[in-house]
């Protein structure tokens, strides 16, 4: 990582739709890289000791047998001792196993959709900035390479009150939030279109489907709102590796030690955000939190997590 001299992203700032703003340290803080990125720099390191990575290859199905699993793709079945689900938001897994989520009937926290870009911009790297707009949020921050991710959350309505056209919708509503008009007009778009993700959901998830251990944004979707997905998806794949070398019932102290590490950044996660996206209640928690400096830094502490000590026997 040192190598890769990554931005170093130390403060915090939120504003609300109608530009009132709060900056804020981060105490644990952290790093700016791309999911690309990550995703490749993992992928070398696994080839590298040896592990066979297949790409382009879909699965269709895991099965926990008597002694097994079954990993079913598209083109072959595959036996192994362990398998683990770290298959996203919402994928076919989610759906053919039809898992409460899914089945749910909408609500204000399964109708989301999300937008990434990688943009060019004139921004601090050792900040991550929240915008808020009606019905939802922007997020910018520094990555590798000199470039920016900037991604929002909003509802599919707001979509559907702009024509479903993204171009529509960031000018008539995003931009109502004067940082978000200011980036917007100012930088430099990297891809033609951007990445959409629709009909994300932010219920409760289980830690386990058809016998199989869950992993990141499978086992329990995180708000930006609650710190940082990826590294949340670190941990508990750490939590698992500990309990997999152990020998521990993994069906039953997996469970148990995702929710003493998570459900409370969840929780707090879920009702700030409740508020957040709601123009007149976000101007008010802001103006609260800068007249009660301490109460932001309780959000912080209480849906950032803490320091996890790793050690590598």
């Amino acid at each position: 990582l040192s190598q890769m001299q990554l931005p170093i992203i130390k403060n915090l700032q939120i504003t609300s739709p109608s530009g009132t703003s709060i900056e804020a340290p981060l105490d644990l803080g952290g790093f700016g890289i791309s999911r690309y990125k990550l995703d490749f720099e993992l992928a070398q390191i696994a080839k590298n000791l040896g592990v066979k990575v297949l790409e382009t290859t879909k699965v269709i199905d895991i099965k926990k047998t008597k002694s097994t699993y079954e990993v079913i793709t598209e083109k072959e079945v595959y036996h192994c001792k362990m398998a683990v689900g770290s298959f996203g938001k919402r994928s076919n897994l989610d759906v053919d196993w039809k898992r409460p989520f899914i089945e749910k009937n909408r609500t204000s926290l399964n109708q989301y959709v999300g937008v990434k870009y990688h943009i060019k911009t004139d921004f601090h790297k050792d900040k991550i900035a929240l915008h808020n707009f009606s019905d939802g949020y922007c997020g910018i921050s520094a990555i590798e390479d000199g470039l920016y991710c900037l991604c929002y959350m909003t509802t599919k309505s707001n979509l559907k009150k702009s024509e479903n056209s993204i171009a529509k919708m960031e000018e008539k509503i995003l931009s109502k939030n004067p940082f978000l008009a200011n980036i917007f007009k100012n930088c430099e778009k990297l891809w033609p279109q951007p990445e959409v993700i629709s009909q994300i959901s932010f219920e409760k998830k289980g830690q386990f489907e058809n016998e199989i251990p869950l992993l990141g944004d499978a086992s329990g979707m995180i708000a930006p709102l609650c710190g940082n997905g990826m590294s949340m998806a670190f941990h508990g794949a750490y939590l698992l590796h500990n309990l997999l070398e152990s020998g521990e019932n993994i069906k039953e102290e997996y469970p148990n030690k995702w929710k003493d590490n998570f459900a409370t950044r969840l929780l707090v996660g879920r009702t700030v955000q409740r508020l957040f996206g709601n123009p007149i209640m976000t101007d008010l928690l802001i103006k609260g939190m800068k007249l009660t400096p301490s109460l932001l830094q309780l959000i912080i502490k209480n849906t950032h997590g803490k320091d996890i000590l790793a050690i590598n026997e």
